[in-house]
Formats: structure tokens, C-alpha cells, sequence
């Protein structure tokens, strides 16, 4: 009798979760076209969501303690249950391993009670989260209590059993209802979402690392199919992409992540990826949102719909929020469900870009600029070379070839991005290494077009790049400037452009540790290295820069945040050209993070994180670019 009650709850119970989830996918499904790998995604899942995304999880060991023992106890309990009622019957064994999965569960419950009512992180959302502890904790005591009783022979009082099975299911729908539209979402959305990923190839059974955009087609691909330049409105995501954005359980990860939220610009990425999970509901409004709102922007105020603009100054985003983001993907490495906030935010600006021509502020003249001659300040292209006419740098003609050539970039132009170029021309000098550069023909490679939308324009200058660089003979390319390094290696490919490119860190490590140069005059000075969120998060690149600070003799600082996890300069993505404020700006915090390690000196790899912390005022640590620094320490005695 209480075996047969407990499984009758539990699967009409899941039936109607079955039946919601069913009913959840119509809007998903309503995206455009995506083409999935079904079979090999399903077959993929187990190990995406026991590899991957534990291992996001596992940054908080706490958290990942409490989801290993919730979710393992909840899954053993509901198979134990099915199989009691359906298949077996119930026998004091099975009572008793039912009692011993639902007491692991309970441990867990308690666990992700005292998270969520005592540690009260401030980037977790409320509503209806806030019944995740008393869902959990109904579920696993009731039937603890039921499981115990049966396995000791059933002295309870069948009204009591019955009483605590009815509590049990209560707590148990709230959970599913939890999968539908609450805190247990990636349990199903989830899932799905890991299986049928737009980006397969960033899981560990792929390459592990995909962060280049993907091209975006400018012309028709049919006779009678319309060119999508972008995404207006939520229909126009993929369908697999809609998904994506439903799988967020608003853990916070990314907004505690996010260096625009923390300077106070109008962007909380958790709030960003609700506005479009709402936004593709018929009525949609943020009035429900329960989590911290965009900085300086209320809740409530945001209206949209699945087949309505998303951009606007009362529609789900404000322009402000889509301008904000700077790229640096710190959003994208914390999420656990692996949603990718930057895509969505490209597709959005490349509408605006593109179709409205909406692109704000300075970005805007910049991207005329960059149409008119090549590069984003409109200056000629010889001028790029003023820095260097007493330094005879050899031009690699069409047809030439050389070992190493090095592409300078558009940091080019700027006085204090000339000298680190210098200090690393000096370098390949003293240590015999054979280079040349494109002169003149080096073209803007479209980093900052691209991600303010300007497909178009990227795509010109992709292409020209690529001819021109195919049309010489050489082993690598070397640059100082990771922008351009992610673009050029991650990018050009899908435009016919393959070669091997190299940060100029990776290339003077290799040189001291051939015994190229010589450190003569160790550095001997406390530096902290800001690792340039386009060489870490979107290349892995982390260590190159620090063995080299180390073989120049640095005393090394780390700050809080670093590596992988570093935090942004506010140089990416075109944000400086935008002109979006916030309560304090992005460099400024980024200082003041270098300031706790207590380092007399920030060690930077990339012309815009120069720029950016440079400007910074006030006391702060010297800036120096490491190639400056290997040129100091390798000096040789007159």
C-alpha cells in the first residue's frame, strides 16, 4: 500500500514534468534552423556534464560538495522509487537503500540550505528560488522518514506515512515546477543545452577551446531565402541558441565575473540572458526578475515578446546594456551550463551595426574611418611607420619569403604602444632573428569591427589580409597585440588564412631559453602580470608570460583575479568607443586590483591594456610591456 502510493505520486508527478518540458520546447523551437549532431550529443552528455561542467562547479568546492549529494541522492531515489512500485515491490532492502540515498540527499539539502540562508551570496537570485532549500529538504526528510519506518518492518501509522508521501509529493512537484521555470532548469534545459551545444568543439571530447566567431553569410543562400544580417528579435537565434539562454539557473557566476557590472555600467550578463529567456514568452516583462537589475536601470520597466525587437529604450535590452559588454568572455569561462553570452551579444550588435545602423558614440565615425582607409583613425597607412625610420625594417614583398614576420597592428599609430614595438624590434635584432613586415600592406586585421557588429567591414579586411599574407613564403607570424593574434589564428581560417601564430611572449621565452638573449641586468622589482582577456580566456595563453617575468628576475604578485579568471582592462570589444558610462571606469578597477597585491609595477602583454591602465590617474603601480622589460634585463654592457 505505501509502495504503491509513493510510486503513483512520484510518476504522475514526473508525467506532468515530462509534459511541461514538452510544452517548454515549443519555444525554443520557434528559432531559426540549427544543425545538431543528435545522436552524437546525447552521447556526449555524461561526460560534458560530469566533466566539464563539474569542473566549473568544482571552483567552489562547497557547491560542488552539496550538488554531488543532492543531485546523486535525488536521481538514486527517484530510480529506487520507480523501480519499488513498477517493477519489484517493496522489500525492507530496498526500504533501506531507499533510506540511505535520501539521508545522502538530506545532508545535501541542508547543505544548499545553509548556502542559501546563511552564506546569502548577494549574486544569487530570489523568487522562487528561495524554495529550493525547503523543496529539497521536504523531499528527502519526508520520505526518509516513510523509508526508515518501511525497512524496520512499518510501525508508523499508515495515515502519518500517507501524510508525509503527500508532503513529499507537494515538495516534489515544486521541483519539477523548479525544472520548468525555476532553480532546477539545467536539470532538463540544461542537459539538452550540453548535447546540442552551438559550440561542441569547446567541450574536452572536442578541440577543448572555440572561441572565434563564426561568419556571419552577406548574401542571399537561396534564391528566395532573405539575408539575416544579425538578430533582431528572439525567433531570429537559432533554435539550439534559444536554448541555451533557458539553461541558466542564475547562479551569478557571470555578473560576479563581469568587470562592466563591477564598474557600474548598465550590464548584469545573469539579467542579459533572463531578458532573453523572458523576452521569448507572447507577453513578455522583467517584472518577475528577482536577481540585482542592470546597475543604475529598475525592473519592470522592460516589455518585448518572441517575434518583437529586443533592442530598445523600453524593449527587454536597452541599448546602453548591448553596448556595454567589452567582450572579454570572463562571463563565458564562470557560466556551469556553458551559455555564450559574447555570441549572443555580436548577433544583437551586428543588427544595429548592420541593418539600423545604430552603432553608438565614437564607434560609429571609428567605423567609417575603418571603411574609408584601412585603419580605425583614419590615418594613412605609411604613417603606421613613423616610429620606425632610423630602424630600416625590411619589407617582405609579394612572392618574399622569411622566417618570422611581425605584424604590428593599429597600436601602431599610438606614441605609447611605438615604444614596446621598438623595445621589441631591439629584441629580435639582438637575438638574430630573421623578420620582415608587411609595410603598407598590413591592413586593420577587424577585431574591433567585428565585434561592434560591422560583419561587412570585417569581412573586406579579412579577406584582403588573407590574399596578401598568402601571397608570401614564411614559417609564423609574431605580434604584440592578442587581438589581433585571436583573429588572425582563430578567425582567418574560415577566410583561407592558416598559419601558425605567435605571441610575442611565447617567442621571447623561446628565445631566452635557447640562450638567444641573456639576462645581464635582472629586473628585481615587484610586478603583477594583467593577462589580456584575448590571450587568456580566449587562447589559454597564461604561462609564457609568467616563466618569462620569472626568467628576467621579477619578484611575481598574482592578483585576486588572474589567468583564466582574469579580470578585463575595458579595452575589448569597441566598449571604449562607445561611450556607455558607469559609476567608475573599468581601468580604474582594474588598478585597483593591482594595487592590493602591493607590486611597484603591472606587467602588460597587449596595446590595449597598455592604453587602458596607463590612463589610469592617481597613485597606482608603473605600466611596463614585458617586451620593455626583457629589453631592460637583457642589455648588454658597453
Amino acid at each position: 500500500m505505501i509502495a504503491t502510493a509513493l510510486t503513483t505520486v512520484v510518476l504522475a508527478v514526473l508525467a506532468i514534468g515530462a509534459a511541461l518540458a514538452a510544452w517548454q520546447s515549443r519555444r525554443w523551437l520557434a528559432g531559426r534552423p540549427a544543425t545538431v549532431g543528435v545522436v552524437a550529443g546525447l552521447r556526449a552528455l555524461p561526460g560534458r556534464y560530469l566533466v566539464d561542467v563539474h569542473h566549473v562547479v568544482g571552483r567552489t568546492p562547497f557547491n560542488a560538495r552539496f550538488h554531488a549529494l543532492v543531485a546523486g541522492g535525488f536521481l538514486a531515489a527517484l530510480v529506487l522509487l520507480v523501480a519499488m512500485g513498477v517493477a519489484i515491490g517493496g522489500s525492507r532492502i530496498l526500504w533501506l537503500l531507499l533510506a540511505v540515498v535520501l539521508a545522502v540527499m538530506l545532508v545535501g539539502a541542508l547543505m544548499v540550505r545553509h548556502r542559501r540562508r546563511v552564506l546569502r551570496p548577494r549574486e544569487l537570485s530570489q523568487g522562487r528560488f528561495s524554495r529550493l532549500p525547503l523543496s529539497l529538504l521536504g523531499f528527502s526528510g519526508s520520505l526518509l522518514l516513510v523509508a526508515l519506518d518501511q525497512s524496520l518492518g512499518g510501525v508508523m501509522p499508515e495515515a502519518l506515512a500517507l501524510a508525509l508521501i503527500a508532503v513529499a509529493g507537494v515538495a516534489l512537484a515544486d521541483l519539477v515546477w523548479g525544472v520548468w521555470k525555476g532553480p532546477l532548469k539545467h536539470a532538463v534545459h540544461g542537459a539538452l543545452h550540453l548535447a546540442f551545444h552551438p559550440r561542441p568543439a569547446r567541450f574536452h571530447d572536442g578541440k577543448g577551446r572555440d572561441t572565434g566567431l563564426k561568419p556571419l553569410p552577406l548574401a542571399p543562400m537561396g534564391d528566395n531565402e532573405p539575408v539575416a544580417l544579425g538578430v533582431e528579435r528572439p525567433v531570429d537565434f537559432a533554435w539550439n541558441r534559444l536554448l541555451g539562454f533557458d539553461a541558466c539557473v542564475q547562479c551569478g557566476r557571470c555578473e560576479t565575473a563581469c568587470p562592466a557590472y563591477a564598474a557600474g555600467l548598465p550590464l548584469n550578463p545573469k539579467k542579459l540572458v533572463q531578458d532573453l529567456v523572458v523576452a521569448m514568452d507572447g507577453q513578455a516583462s522583467d517584472a518577475a526578475y528577482a536577481g540585482n537589475p542592470h546597475p543604475g536601470r529598475g525592473v519592470g520597466k522592460a516589455h518585448g515578446g518572441a517575434a518583437l525587437p529586443l533592442i530598445g529604450a523600453d524593449a527587454m535590452i536597452h541599448p546602453d546594456t548591448l553596448w556595454s559588454c567589452t567582450t572579454c568572455r570572463a562571463c563565458v569561462q564562470e557560466c556551469p551550463m556553458m551559455i555564450e553570452h559574447v555570441d549572443a551579444v555580436v548577433d544583437l550588435r551586428r543588427f544595429q551595426t548592420l541593418e539600423l545602423g545604430a552603432t553608438p558614440g565614437k564607434a560609429a565615425v571609428m567605423l567609417e574611418e575603418l571603411r574609408a582607409t584601412d585603419n580605425p583613425g583614419g590615418r594613412a597607412l605609411a604613417r603606421r611607420w613613423d616610429w620606425a625610420a632610423d630602424l630600416s625594417l625590411p619589407r617582405l614583398p609579394a612572392g618574399g619569403s622569411c622566417d618570422t614576420l611581425l605584424w604590428v597592428g593599429d597600436g601602431a599609430f599610438d606614441l605609447r604602444v611605438q615604444r614596446s614595438l621598438r623595445a621589441l624590434v631591439l629584441l629580435l635584432r639582438r637575438a638574430g632573428v630573421e623578420f620582415a613586415v608587411l609595410g603598407d600592406e598590413e591592413l586593420d586585421c577587424g577585431d574591433v569591427a567585428r565585434r561592434l557588429g560591422d560583419e561587412a567591414t570585417f569581412q573586406s579586411l579579412a579577406t584582403r589580409n588573407v590574399a596578401t599574407l598568402n601571397a608570401r613564403r614564411l614559417n609564423r607570424i609574431v605580434t604584440a597585440d592578442p587581438h589581433a593574434l585571436h583573429t588572425l589564428r582563430n578567425e582567418y581560417p574560415a577566410f583561407g588564412g592558416n598559419w601558425t601564430i605567435v605571441h610575442h611572449t611565447a617567442l621571447l621565452l623561446e628565445l631566452i631559453t635557447a640562450g638567444a638573449l641573456t639576462v645581464t641586468k635582472p629586473v628585481g622589482r615587484s610586478v603583477t602580470f594583467h593577462d589580456p582577456c584575448y590571450l587568456g580566456r580566449y587562447n589559454g595563453e597564461i604561462e609564457a608570460p609568467r616563466v618569462l617575468l620569472d626568467a628576467i628576475g621579477v619578484e611575481r604578485r598574482e592578483m585576486l583575479r588572474s589567468g583564466l579568471r582574469s579580470s578585463c582592462c575595458g579595452g575589448g570589444g569597441g566598449a571604449p568607443l562607445t561611450d556607455v558610462s558607469g559609476e567608475r571606469r573599468i581601468p580604474d578597477v582594474r588598478m585597483e586590483h593591482a594595487r592590493e597585491t602591493g607590486a611597484s609595477m603591472v606587467a602588460v602583454a597587449c596595446p590595449n591594456c597598455a592604453l587602458m591602465l596607463e590612463g589610469v590617474v592617481g597613485p597606482r603601480p608603473e605600466v611596463a610591456e614585458i617586451a620593455e622589460l626583457v629589453l631592460a634585463a637583457t642589455e648588454t654592457a658597453r
